[in-house]
C-alpha cells in the first residue's frame, strides 16, 4: 500500500527539449562538470610544468598577465576546439529529432538548440579562471567585475575600461543630437526674451565671441580684443555664471579702466584685490551680485588711492558702515557716478549723509532696494546741486512732501529721474515735476495708487520739458481689492492721461512702459494707434496687463511704430492670430504666430489689409 501510495504522490511536469536531448544521448550534467574540472586541473599543471621548465613563475593578476601567459598552448587550443565541435555535431543531431517535441509544447523551431549551443560554445569561465580578453587576446583572470565585449567573451581590465569610456562619449553625443533642436529652440527663445531678433546667419565678429564664450576654460588670454568685444564676453560668462577666480584674470590689464563684471557670485574677496592688483588705473567699475566684496577690498583701495570715479555695487552687504564712511571720506572727493543696490544691512541715514557731504561733484546717483534709507536720507540729496541722474527705490516708507522738497531742490538740473516704490506719493509729486523738472529725459513712476489720471494729464499738459524718450509708468493703477473695477476717478494712468502722454513725447518717445495700468480704455488705445498716427522712434514697448488690448489694437501698434523691435503682451487674453511683422519680437502672446524670423515674414501691408487699417 504504500509503495502503491508513493509512486502516486509522485508529480512529473513537462520536461524541456534540452533534458529530453540529455537523457536520450545518456550525456549528465555531473559528469560534464567533472570532465571540465579534470581539463582544467590538467592545463593548470601542464601550464606550471612547462613554466618551471623555462625558469619563470606562473603569477596570477586580476588585471594585467605576463607575456609568457598572454596566448593558449597548442595543445589546449586543440582540445577545446575538439570539444566544441563535438558539442555542436550533437545539438544539430538532437534538432531534428526533437523537433515534433518542441512543437507539442509550444517552443519556437531553434530555440532549445540555440539554448544548447550557447551552452557549450558561450559558456563564461568562472572568477578566478584564466581567460583571453576578446578585444587584446591578452590572458587575464576573471573576477565577479570583468565585463562582457560586444561579442560576448569577455574583456580584461584595460579593455573593460577604455569599452565604458566609449559608451559615456557615445550616450553623450546620441543626446546631443537629439537635444540640438531644442536647445536651438531654448536660445531663440531667450533671445527673443532679450529683445534680440536674427535676421540671418551672425556675424563673423559674434561667431568667434560666440567660440570663445563655449571654450573659456582653454584660453589663456583675449589678446588685443577690442573693449565692447571683451564687455559683449563679460556679458555672455556672467549668464553662463563662469565668472570664477580662473576666468577672471582673462579680463584684467594694466592700462584697463573700464571693468562691467554682471554676476560675481563665484569670486571671492581675494578675487576683488586682484582686480585692483592687475589694474590700479580702473574708474570705472561695475560689479553685480558682489555678495563677497567685504571691508578688506576698499582698504586695499584706500591704500592704494585707486581712482574710481564710477562706482557701481550690487549686494555688497558686508561691507560695514564705518568703512563706508572711511571710503567716502578719503575717495569720495573723486566721486562722480555711485550705484548701490540690495543692501539690506548697511547705508543707513548716518552713512548716507556722509556720502552727501563727502561726495559733492555726484552727477549720477541710484540707491535702489536700500533698505534703511528714510526721509532724512531724502533731505540729504536736496544739498547734491550737480545731480543730473537719480534713481530712487527706498523700502522704509517716505512722505509725499519729503519727495515734493528733493525735486524743488535738486529737478532744474535732472535728466533722468527715477521713483519706484514709494506708495505715498500723490498728486503733488506729479505737480512739482511739471514745474520744477524742465530737461528731464527719462521719467520712471512706478508702483503707486494715489495719483489718479488727473495729476498725469496736468503733468503731460503745457509741460515745458522737451519730450520725453523713456517713459515708465508700471503698475500706476487701484488696488482696491474690494473695488476691482476700481473708483470713478481713474487712478493712476488712465485714459485722458496716456493720451497726453503721447501727444507731448510721442514724436520723441523710444521706449515705453505701461504694464498694469488697467485703466486706459480701449477707445485711448485705438485713437493713439490708429494705423494714421506714427511715431517712428518707438523701439520697445509694453503693454502687458492693459485688458483693452485685442488683435487690431496689436496691429495697429505694428502699424504707427515702423521701427518696433519689442513688443511684451502679457495677460493679453484677447489678443490672437496676430500677424508679427520681421524683425519684431512679440512676447507674451502664447497663440500668435509663430515671431521667429522667417524668409518673406510679414509686411505692415499685409498687417494693414488684415485687419482695416489701411
Amino acid at each position: 500500500m504504500s509503495g502503491r501510495r508513493t509512486s502516486n504522490n509522485r508529480i512529473r511536469g513537462p520536461q524541456s527539449a534540452l533534458t529530453d536531448f540529455l537523457a536520450a544521448n545518456n550525456i549528465s550534467a555531473a559528469q560534464i562538470s567533472a570532465d571540465y574540472e579534470r581539463r582544467r586541473r590538467e592545463a593548470q599543471q601542464q601550464s606550471e610544468q612547462e613554466a618551471a621548465a623555462n625558469g619563470t613563475i606562473v603569477e596570477e593578476d586580476v588585471e594585467e598577465q605576463q607575456p609568457d601567459d598572454r596566448e593558449e598552448t597548442a595543445l589546449q587550443k586543440k582540445k577545446r576546439k575538439r570539444a566544441e565541435d563535438k558539442a555542436r555535431e550533437k545539438v544539430k543531431e538532437g534538432k531534428n529529432s526533437k523537433k515534433s517535441k518542441k512543437n507539442k509544447k509550444g517552443a519556437p523551431d531553434g530555440e532549445d538548440s540555440d539554448a544548447a549551443f550557447d551552452m557549450y560554445s558561450k559558456s563564461k569561465p568562472l572568477p578566478g579562471q584564466l581567460e583571453n580578453c576578446e578585444k587584446c587576446e591578452k590572458r587575464f583572470t576573471v573576477t565577479p567585475y570583468s565585463k562582457t565585449g560586444p561579442e560576448g567573451g569577455l574583456l580584461c581590465v584595460k579593455c573593460s575600461k577604455e569599452q565604458e569610456t566609449q559608451k559615456k562619449k557615445d550616450a553623450k553625443s546620441t543626446a546631443k543630437k537629439q537635444a540640438g533642436p531644442r536647445e536651438k529652440r531654448r536660445q531663440t527663445e531667450s533671445s527673443k526674451l532679450d529683445g534680440i531678433i536674427l535676421d540671418g546667419a551672425l556675424s563673423l565678429q559674434d561667431l568667434c565671441i560666440r567660440t570663445i564664450a563655449n571654450n573659456i576654460h582653454h584660453v589663456e588670454e583675449f589678446g588685443d580684443l577690442p573693449q565692447k568685444s571683451i564687455k559683449t564676453l563679460g556679458h555672455i560668462l556672467s549668464k553662463k555664471r563662469v565668472i570664477t577666480s580662473r576666468t577672471l584674470p582673462l579680463f584684467l590689464r594694466p592700462d584697463l579702466e573700464t571693468l562691467e563684471m554682471t554676476d560675481c557670485g563665484g569670486l571671492e574677496a581675494e578675487d576683488y584685490i586682484k582686480i585692483f592688483s592687475f589694474s590700479p588705473k580702473i574708474q570705472n567699475l561695475t560689479l553685480r551680485q558682489a555678495g563677497q566684496f567685504k571691508d578688506e577690498v576698499l582698504d586695499y583701495i584706500i591704500e592704494r588711492d585707486i581712482p574710481i570715479k564710477d562706482l557701481k555695487l550690487y549686494a555688497a552687504n558686508l561691507v560695514s558702515d564705518h568703512k563706508w564712511i572711511e571710503f567716502f571720506t578719503k575717495c569720495g572727493h573723486r566721486l562722480e557716478t555711485l550705484q548701490l543696490r540690495e543692501l539690506d544691512y548697511s547705508m543707513d541715514d548716518i552713512t548716507f549723509m556722509h556720502l552727501v557731504r563727502n561726495c559733492p561733484d555726484l552727477k549720477r546717483l541710484k540707491m535702489k532696494k536700500c533698505w534703511r534709507l528714510s526721509d532724512r536720507a531724502l533731505g540729504a540729496i536736496q544739498e547734491l546741486k550737480r545731480l543730473e541722474h537719480l534713481s530712487l527705490q527706498f523700502k522704509l516708507p517716505t512722505s509725499a512732501q519729503s519727495l515734493v522738497d528733493l525735486i524743488m531742490a535738486v529737478g532744474f538740473n535732472l535728466r533722468t529721474l527715477s521713483l519706484e516704490d514709494f506708495h505715498d506719493a500723490d498728486n503733488s509729486v506729479l505737480q512739482a515735476i511739471h514745474t520744477h523738472c524742465s530737461q528731464l529725459q527719462k521719467l520712471r513712476f512706478t508702483d503707486n495708487d494715489l495719483c489718479t489720471d488727473t495729476g498725469f494729464t496736468e503733468l503731460f499738459t503745457d509741460w515745458s520739458n522737451p519730450p520725453l524718450s523713456f517713459v515708465d509708468f508700471s503698475s500706476s493703477r487701484s488696488i482696491d481689492y474690494n473695488n476691482p473695477d476700481g473708483t470713478e476717478e481713474a487712478v493712476g494712468l488712465g485714459t485722458v492721461g496716456f493720451e497726453a502722454l503721447m501727444a507731448h513725447s510721442g514724436s520723441q518717445l523710444e521706449t515705453l512702459m505701461i504694464p498694469s495700468c488697467r485703466h486706459i480704455e480701449r477707445e485711448a488705445l485705438e485713437n493713439v494707434f490708429d494705423g494714421t498716427k506714427e511715431y517712428p522712434t518707438i523701439k520697445t514697448a509694453d503693454i502687458s496687463f492693459v485688458k483693452r488690448t485685442d488683435t487690431p489694437i496689436v496691429a495697429g501698434i505694428f502699424k504707427s511704430c515702423p521701427r518696433i523691435t519689442k513688443l511684451t503682451a502679457f495677460g493679453c487674453f484677447s489678443v490672437s492670430d496676430v500677424m508679427v511683422p520681421k524683425g519684431v519680437a512679440l512676447i507674451g502672446v502664447p497663440n500668435a504666430q509663430d515671431s521667429i524670423i522667417q524668409e518673406g515674414g510679414y509686411d505692415f501691408d499685409m498687417i494693414s489689409a488684415g485687419f482695416g487699417l489701411m
